[in-house]
């Protein structure tokens, strides 16, 4: 009886000690867990002022390629508007001189 008792004695430290061991390798793995985490918040926080910087850069080249398409509209319908007051012109001074011519007469 003794050795029957002696053995679940042993068996039962073993399963403590298991215990144990498993509890602590479970907090290394949390721990661990915890560390990478930290790690890579912080990289990515380092990475902020560049994810910025990108962005507005291409925000900026965005604006600059709507800014040109505008200008670009713009001079063509400047140069629309141009040749039609140059047109415009053209017949109001012949039909201006046809009143005259015709008044003359």
């Amino acid at each position: 009886m003794d050795d029957t008792l002696k053995r679940l004695l042993d068996a039962e430290m073993r399963a403590e000690k298991l215990a144990q061991q498993a509890e602590q390798e479970q907090e290394r793995c949390i721990q661990q867990a915890m560390t990478d985490a930290k790690a890579a918040n912080d990289q990515f926080t380092t990475r902020i002022p560049d994810l910025q910087r990108s962005f507005i850069a291409k925000a900026e080249e965005r604006a600059e390629q709507t800014i040109a398409e505008l200008r670009r509209r713009y001079d063509e319908r400047h140069n629309q508007l141009r040749n039609q007051a140059e047109q415009r012109e053209t017949e109001a001074l012949e039909a201006a001189f046809q009143l005259l011519i015709a008044a003359e007469n």
